[in-house]
Order: C-alpha cells, then structure tokens, then sequence
C-alpha cells in the first residue's frame, strides 16, 4: 500500500470516528432526555398512586386519619405543649366521666374509644395470625408479595409468603364494633371461603382470643363477623317486669328477658314465630321462660284480650298461679278436654271469618288464646297410646292453624327427642335452656347449632334461665337470660288479672255461647 492509500484510510477513520462520536453524544442526550422523562412519569405516577391510596384509607379510616392529621396540625402551629395539657386535660375529664356514670360514657364515647384502639392495635395486627392458625386461609403459589403502610405505623398486609415459598391470603379486617362485653369484628371472606367454615373454627377463635365465647354471623355472602365474648353480662340474675309498669303490652314484642348484648329480650305471643318450644333439664328455668311473658303481659290478660290456658301434667308448676288460666287440665283426659275447648273456638273463628280477613283482630271479642304446656313429653310419649295420638293430633291442629286465627302454643319439655314431641318441627321458635347432653342441642335448635356457639349443654347449673333461642329470622344462635319471676310475683299477677277475685271454675262450668271459655 502506497502513502496516499495510508492517507486515505486514516483519514477515513477519523471520519468514522468523528461521525460515532457525534451519534454518541446524540445518544447520550436522547438517553437523558428518555431517563428524565421517564423519572418524572415514574414520580408523578407514583404520586397519584399515593394521593389515591391516602384518599382511600382517609375515606375509609376517615376517624383515625382526622385525628392524625388534627393532631400533626396542633403540633406545628401551636406547639407540642398546648398538644400535652389539653391532651391531658381530655384523658382526665374522660377518666372522671368513666368513674362517676360507666353508662352514659360507655354509651357516648367509650365503645368507639375501645374499638379504635382494638381495630388497630389487636384485630388488625393479630387477627391474621389467628385465622391462619384456625385455618382460615387459602395459600395461592402464585400470589405476589405485597406490602403496605397505613397512618399508624408499617404493617403487613392480608397476604404473606410462608416458608415453602407458598403465598397465603387470609380474610381482610373490614371494621371493628365494641360493646359492653362483645367485640364484633367484620372480614371480608377471601375466594374459596364460605360462612360455614368460620361456624366450624368458632370455639378454636376463642380460644386464640383468650375469650369464653366466639360467635360468627354472616353480614353479607362474603362478609361474616367474629363476635368475641370479653364478659359475661347474663351472670347476675335478670329481674322480671314490674307489674306497675305493664300498661299497653305490645303482644308482638313482650319483655321476657335480656340478651348476651345487654338488650332486652322480647319474645311475640302473636304473629310469626309466637309458637315455642322450650326444651331444659329440671332447675334450668323454663318457669321464668313460661311467666315472664305473662308478667308482661298482665294489662292484655286483665283487660281480656289476651285469655290463658294450662296443661300442667304435674299439678305444681302451673297450679300456683291457677287463677290465671280460663281453661286448666292435669290428667290426660283434662288435656283433651282442654285442647278440645279451643279448637271448637279455633271453628267458630274459622266460620265467622272466613272471606274477610287473613287474621283475625285481636279483641275482647275474639281474644288471643295462649296454651302454657308444661311437660309436654308427659303427655305425648310417657301416657297411653289412645291419650297420646289424641293430644298430638289436637296440638299439630292448634300449632298448624292457630296463628293467623289468634292461638299460640308455648310447650315445655324436659327431653327433647322426636319421640318425646312429635309436633316439635312445628314450632318455630326454640329455646334451649341448661340440657344434659351435646345432642340435644340439635334436637332442640336444629343442626349445626352447637358447632355455631349454642353450648346449651355447658350452661352451670347456677345459671337458671340462661340458654340459647334459634328461630324465625335468627340465623345464630342467640344467648339470653329470662327474667326470674318470685313466686310472691306470680301470686300479685294472679291477683291482678282477676281484680283480686282469683278462683277456680271447673271447666265445664266456664264455657260460653262459642263453645269457648268464657
């Protein structure tokens, strides 16, 4: 190669190399350009990310966001020691409201104090936990990790990495509700879940709660919430209604008691649900779940809209406040003869409304006819069989056909088999007071009511009147307590539905121009 090729080629080279640096620093710049763009998207983006997800938790924590936000805002402008005394001063104005009236400040401010405080500092970050080791999880391989921040601190959120490298998503604590002793917390179910499984892993919740009790009641198909018992408000005696006080009784919603929630217990003696079974060992109560209602009912029983009947197999437990009753049996052939009164009263009403009307207005006219039945398994299993066929078929008539014409009938048994009361699928409404073995729970509220919390059989024999209701529009089932009734209350109300003239009339001495006692 001569010098001038040499030439050539070198200066050819510096061209290349001339143009690569160019198109490199055109790179470069392209690059800077691209980069920068490209941290401004990713910086706005997450900006919006973060506006959105501080919109969400301040609409949905709008409590506790409020307060946090008040509280930074106080600092700042006023300075942290305002912050302290007034802070101070609110700790123990509270402290003071809380000592002189639990009530009104429980009432007013301190169930949303406590549910805050156990929304964020136990549900939300131990609930997880809970669920898990219950089994209330559904691990997913293929799930990511994923991590959050709220206003309260750095927390994990319902979905982790076990291990083995499996992702477990477990339900997600949608709010917290605290009462006098329950603490209601709703989580939404996660795919794959159902209510049920939750109904199963009830008594294993409670005991990661370190509680008595757990409950589970299902909200919605994909919410259910985890009521934990944190004390017993049915330990002390609940008192009956005063007798003073029972004027204009509503029929649909007597007062027979309290709930597990500290509210009253108001059971119907008319319309849906009104017939009931009681079901309980001896000394469980079924005497205050019989004259509670009645109690509360003694303006109704005076004034004649409501008129009363016994079937009392053991001639004791009714015959004490005998006076009260239009129609009295104690023997098989009473019994007939008493549920035969009331079906010729339950035809007459059939006849005389039948084409008018689809229930028959309660009056002094046509009055509400209440069958008490006690020991109704002395009478259906333990007589002979002609007396046995003949009382169930007149009970299943008055349980199938007495509602809309005005009867209710309320039985009380000590067994609560199939055997023992046939017509037992006939009431809606159950009670299960203090029984002697787990099986009768079922027998009495139906499958599955144990495994949802109704430990009937685990009631303490000092507890009389507590037990479990489960019927028409209740899907759980529902601890109650009835009032006690003293035997000195049932001897005033007798007195005072029959102006103090209470006295005995045979039966066949008391029927009117209907064929019904008069």
């Amino acid at each position: 190669m001569n010098t001038n090729g040499i030439g050539l080629l070198l200066v050819g080279g510096g061209v290349v190399v001339w143009l690569l640096h160019k198109l490199g620093r055109a790179l470069a710049t392209i690059a800077e350009v691209l980069a920068a763009a490209a941290v401004v998207f990713i910086a706005l983006w997450s900006a919006v990310k973060l506006l959105v997800w501080l919109g969400k938790q301040v609409f949905a924590h709008w409590r506790t966001s409020l307060g946090v936000i008040a509280v930074v805002a106080w600092w700042q402008w006023l300075g942290w020691p305002s912050l302290a005394i007034t802070a101070g001063s609110v700790a123990v104005v509270l402290v003071v409201w809380r000592l002189l009236d639990v009530v009104s400040f429980d009432r007013c401010c301190g169930r949303f104090l406590r549910a805050w405080w156990l929304r964020w500092f136990t549900y939300a970050r131990k609930l997880p936990g809970w669920l898990h080791a219950c089994g209330l999880s559904i691990s997913d391989g293929t799930m990511p990790v994923e991590v959050t921040v709220n206003l309260v601190g750095r927390r994990r959120k319902a979905v982790s990495r076990t291990a083995g490298g499996t992702a477990v998503q477990v339900p997600k604590v949608l709010g917290v509700k605290s009462g006098p002793s329950w603490d209601e917390v709703r989580v939404r179910l996660v795919p794959g879940q159902k209510p049920e499984d939750f109904d199963d892993a009830a008594r294993a919740l409670a005991v990661a709660r370190k509680v008595t009790r757990c409950q589970v009641r299902e909200l919605e198909p994909n919410v259910v919430s985890l009521d934990f018992q944190r004390r017993d408000l049915l330990k002390a005696p609940v008192d009956c209604a005063k007798l003073a006080a029972v004027d204009g009784a509503d029929l649909r919603r007597v007062f027979a008691g309290r709930t597990e929630y500290g509210k009253d217990w108001r059971l119907p003696l008319t319309g849906p649900g009104a017939h009931m079974l009681v079901a309980g060992a001896t000394g469980a109560g079924k005497n205050s779940v019989r004259w509670s209602p009645l109690v509360s009912a003694a303006s109704a029983i005076r004034a004649g809209t409501v008129r009363v009947s016994g079937i009392d197999p053991k001639g004791m437990e009714l015959a004490y406040g005998r006076g009260i009753f239009a129609r009295y049996g104690v023997a098989g052939k009473e019994a007939i003869e008493v549920l035969d009164d009331l079906l010729g009263g339950l035809e007459s009403r059939k006849r005389e409304f039948a084409g008018l009307t689809r229930e028959v207005p309660i009056s002094t006219e046509h009055p509400l006819e209440v069958l008490e039945f006690d020991e109704i398994g002395a009478l259906t299993k333990y007589t002979d069989r002609k007396t046995r066929e003949a009382i169930v078929e007149r009970v299943a008539i008055l349980a199938t056909q007495g509602r809309a014409l005005g009867y209710t009938v309320r039985g009380y048994v000590q067994e609560p088999t199939k055997d023992t009361v046939p017509v037992r699928e006939l009431f809606p409404r159950r009670v299960c007071l203090r029984v002697t073995s787990k099986t009768h729970v079922g027998m009495v509220l139906g499958d599955g009511a144990y495994e949802r919390g109704a430990w009937a059989n685990r009631i303490d024999e000092s507890a009389a009147g507590v037990g479990y209701i489960w019927g028409e529009g209740i899907r759980e089932p529902l601890r109650v307590r009835a009032g006690w009734v003293p035997d000195e209350t049932v001897k005033a109300l007798e007195t005072y539905v029959t102006n103090g003239g209470a006295h005995v009339v045979d039966l066949a001495t008391r029927r009117g121009p209907e064929g019904v006692a008069a």
